[in-house]
């Protein structure tokens, strides 16, 4: 499988940091049906009495309209889902050929299940976004010795 690049929005919430919030913030999307494929939840260094409940992807009225009345909104930050067979040394060079670029992450989170990895990546601007996805189409990990 080669590496795919889609744009996504992700939804995003600013919830107290305390047990229970993420289960009451998923709950209205589990009851309309949602399937969500990515859902990050961290407490903020700077303040530990707050967190943030990002998920992906809210579609259809019925679960936009869950997602709406747990709290969350679309998050307007350039970000896109990668995903592909898992080689060891892809990460390396993926980071590798952003920074080449000179493109700074805004946040990445990746991981790997069996052999498949998919990988959450936001970046500044448009234009970053834009470059950095033509570059990770170029990626070649190195070959398994």
């Amino acid at each position: 499988m080669a590496i795919s690049i889609k744009r996504i929005t992700l939804w995003r919430a600013e919830v107290a940091n305390q047990p229970g919030v993420l289960a009451a913030t998923l709950k209205p999307l589990a009851e309309a049906g949602a399937n969500l494929s990515v859902v990050m939840g961290y407490r903020y260094t700077s303040d530990p009495s707050k967190a943030a409940i990002e998920l992906y992807p809210v579609t259809g009225k019925k679960i936009t309209a869950a997602a709406q009345a747990a709290g969350l909104a679309a998050y307007e930050m350039p970000t896109i889902l990668v995903e592909g067979d898992d080689r060891p040394g892809l990460g390396h060079a993926i980071a590798d050929a952003i920074a080449g670029a000179g493109i700074n992450l805004a946040f990445l989170v990746a991981q790997v299940v069996g052999r498949k990895f998919s990988a959450v990546m936001a970046f500044e601007n448009e234009d970053d976004l834009k470059k950095a996805s033509a570059l990770i189409k170029k990626v070649k990990a190195p070959r398994s010795k």
